[in-house]
């Protein structure tokens, strides 16, 4: 399936979707034609041709597909083009990344640039952002810094997800999808009226898969990788007038699953590809908190949540309230180093001798358990619209935020240490919006955010062997408060060349408040601040829909330049989880999303982004994998950059961590009639990810080029009595594709999960 090469494809898409000529006629005899889109990105229902923002949307057959073989949110990576997502915390805590902007921290505090906006909430801590997808009507990615119309500010962009809402026709579905290695996906839904002005809608989701991972250094079958997860979600829409409503919206999730699988030794020195030592079956775990053998990696996290959306209509305006809150706690357990040291030797074969079965050389175990708990977030947002059909288009909103949480670390080597965040931010923004004539419509907007962050230290090596020994001691730190308050902005303009075609240019401002990262505490270092980041992104493209509206293309290029860039140094010699800020990162690239009705049977869509990231501070180093100057140790991977003194680095010039270069996706749709009442289909999607530093130094090891997967879905539907029956493949190709790694010990890698396939049937009730 190699020989299956980007190029081919982005050759045979080309030629698809600039045959014009041949196909003109046929769209005109048949008189076919694309959807529109609708979006929300400016607060209102517009075309998605309309709005002068970088968008790209994903719903229908193309969602479902996705997540037909029980993957979570962390699935949405490179379906999308400039979009990315990874994970070294299991089905929790997933990390995004929009055009090369992200934040590979791991700790359940990290602060992200993207933001996460579900049902008009944001969702700021990661554990909030894993909430699994279902019964969703559309997903927008939303590309670009944020902030004049969203209660968040964001330097990257958004990704906004809207549920199916309460109507008062009834409807209703049960979805249900069996897979190999035991995977089972049950999702349903039911809604409708529940009396005079009132209609309700109640959603669930299951997805169960069995554990399919040996631990064979203590001979455990099936022990890792399974999940079971459950969410729901209730809502209940009032609506007495045409001038009031109200949305109640609760929900709750709960999962019982295996944190990230960490395997020891998959790279070789000075290469990237995967070595004898991958098993995708296997793995060799030895770590142990409590004394009871190895925990094989357990993950335990629920959530709970409710928001409650007003809207009144008042004389030429509209006004809403959105109030909020979210509670979560759990914890994750992981075998961090992936493998078992050479003194650990175990008796195999229960003869009295030892074999050392396991992949490589580990020079010291390091296991890590996460405890999250009392996680309280409110957010409350205004805003105030115009809602008349005058040129002028105007709102305003103030916007406010507060989260507490603690999370405990436990080593098994220093203990457990508790540290304590708090984050209270306030916002006031506006955006109007001006028709100048028919053609031209210029928008501008202003934002001002205030953010004030808190760490405190609480018990520090509970039961720590390290203390014990005299190895570590009790540190005395000082509470840490920052706060920062700035202005941002954005002006753009959108130009309708004629009905079928528009030009537009956006200039925006952004910024990201200081953050504090205090799991350094837990291994005896001091918490990091890093200071707040400022961005001006720039944007110039064009929507466009030809060929008789059956074929849409929609490009955008741009140039961004972010002051005090703010990145995470996690690895080096003492496993460091550390905040930085560079002088300035730069980046630049295109974006091109199309979707094309080929014939009433065919439809291709295809994206394609180049994104060039660019560290810009020649002063700035960090310690690769695994260096340290105390041991007289310079790592264990073969570093490219330069390096100041032997073991530190300069990572000036270099990608930002896990920014891939180029994604490109591309899916095919055919259909034919069965009968007079059903159809036939095949779907099948592709999804490309091109060059990946994983990390801020750059090595021959740790990063990743052409990684890609593809899903297949052929589909019977009934249109008469409603239901369909599908036969589904994701990673059709079973890819073995590296995704993260560990750096500070061995060479630890991550992988992507593996091929899964199954049934599905659906049946719709009205």
């Amino acid at each position: 399936m190699k020989t299956l090469t980007k190029s081919a494809l982005v050759i045979a898409v080309h030629a698809a979707l600039l045959s014009q000529a041949s196909f003109a006629q046929v769209a005109k005899e048949s008189e076919r034609a694309l959807e529109s889109i609708t979006v929300t990105a400016q607060k209102r229902t517009q075309s998605i041709q309309e709005v002068p923002i970088s968008i790209a949307t994903l719903n229908g057959e193309q969602f479902e597909s996705i997540f037909s073989g029980g993957e979570d949110i962390v699935a949405l990576a490179v379906r999308v083009p400039g979009l990315y997502a990874e994970t070294s915390n299991g089905r929790v805590a997933p990390r995004f990344y929009i055009r090369g902007l992200g934040n590979t921290d791991f700790d359940l505090a990290a602060s992200q640039p993207v933001s996460i906006v579900m049902d008009d909430v944001v969702k700021e801590n990661v554990i909030l952002k894993s909430f699994p997808l279902f019964d969703i009507e559309q997903v927008e990615v939303i590309r670009g810094p944020q902030g004049t119309l969203f209660g968040r500010n964001t330097t990257a962009g958004i990704i906004k997800f809207d549920s199916v809402k309460p109507s008062d026709d009834f409807d209703a579905y049960v979805k249900l999808g069996v897979g190999n290695l035991g995977t089972i996906n049950l999702e349903g839904a039911v809604g409708g009226s529940l009396g005079e002005d009132l209609a309700g809608r109640f959603s669930v989701l299951s997805q169960d898969r069995d554990d399919w991972i040996d631990n064979a250094y203590t001979g455990q079958k099936d022990v890792i990788g399974g999940f079971d997860e459950k969410a729901w979600r209730g809502q209940l829409a009032y609506t007495p007038t045409e001038d009031f409503s109200a949305l109640l919206s609760v929900h709750g999730r709960e999962l019982d699953g295996t944190a990230s699988v960490f395997r020891a030794n998959i790279l070789s020195k000075g290469s990237n590809d995967l070595n004898q030592n991958f098993d995708r079956d296997v793995v060799y775990y030895d770590g142990d908190i409590d004394g009871n053998g190895a925990d094989n990696n357990p993950q335990k996290y629920e959530n709970y949540g409710a928001s409650l959306k007003l809207e009144f209509g008042l004389e030429d305006m509209d006004f809403t309230s959105i109030t909020a809150i979210e509670n979560a706690e759990g914890s994750s357990l992981g075998d961090i180093d992936g493998g078992v040291t050479l003194t650990e030797a175990a008796d195999i074969n229960g003869d009295g001798t030892t074999e050392l079965t396991f992949p490589g050389n580990i020079s010291f175990s390091a296991v890590t358990q996460d405890n999250l708990d009392d996680l309280e977030q409110f957010t409350q947002e205004f805003r105030l619209a115009s809602d008349t059909t005058e040129a002028l288009n105007w709102q305003v909103g103030a916007f406010y935020y507060e989260s507490s949480f603690n999370v405990t670390s436990i080593d098994g080597f220093f203990g457990a240490t508790t540290v304590f965040h708090d984050n209270t931010t306030w916002a006031v923004f506006g955006q109007t919006s001006y028709d100048v004539n028919e053609k031209l419509n210029i928008t501008g907007g202003l934002r001002y955010t205030k953010d004030d962050k808190s760490l405190v230290v609480g018990e520090q090596n509970v039961n720590g062997f390290a203390l014990v020994i005299g190895a570590a001691s009790v540190q005395d730190y000082a509470d840490i408060n920052v706060d920062d308050g700035q202005v941002s902005w954005e002006l753009s303009a959108n130009y309708r060349i004629d009905k079928n075609t528009s030009l537009f240019s956006r200039v925006a401002n952004g910024f990201r408040a200081q953050t504090i990262q205090g799991r350094d505490v837990a291994f005896e270092g001091a918490p990091s601040v890093a200071e707040s980041e400022t961005i001006n992104s720039y944007d110039v493209g064009t929507k466009t829909d030809l060929l008789d509206n059956t074929l849409r293309l929609n490009i955008a290029a741009f140039y961004y330049e972010i002051d005090d860039v703010q990145f995470s140094a996690i690895g080096g010699g003492a496993n460091n989880t550390a905040l930085i800020n560079a002088d300035k990162g730069v980046g630049y690239g295109f974006e091109i999303d199309a979707q094309y009705l080929v014939t009433d049977n065919l439809t291709l869509t295809a994206g394609y982004s180049f994104n060039h990231t660019e560290i810009k501070d020649d002063s700035l180093t960090v310690l690769p994998c695994g260096a340290n100057p105390s041991f007289n140790f310079t790592g264990n991977c073969t570093v490219i950059d330069p390096s100041t003194d032997g073991f530190a680095v300069s990572i000036d010039g270099n990608p930002f961590p896990q920014a891939p270069e180029t994604i490109f996706n591309f899916t095919a749709r055919y259909a034919f009639p069965v009968g007079d009442n059903a159809e036939v289909s095949i779907y099948t999607d592709w999804a490309f990810q091109g060059k990946t530093n994983l990390f801020l130094y750059s090595s021959r090891e740790f990063k990743t080029n052409d990684n890609f997967e593809g899903g297949l879905r052929i589909a019977y539907e009934n249109f008469e009595d409603d239901y369909s029956v599908a036969l589904f493949g994701r990673n059709i190709t079973d890819e073995e594709n590296l995704k993260g790694a560990i750096d500070f010990n061995n060479l630890t890698g991550i992988v992507n999960q593996p091929r899964i396939f199954g049934i599905e049937a659906k049946v719709r009730f009205y």
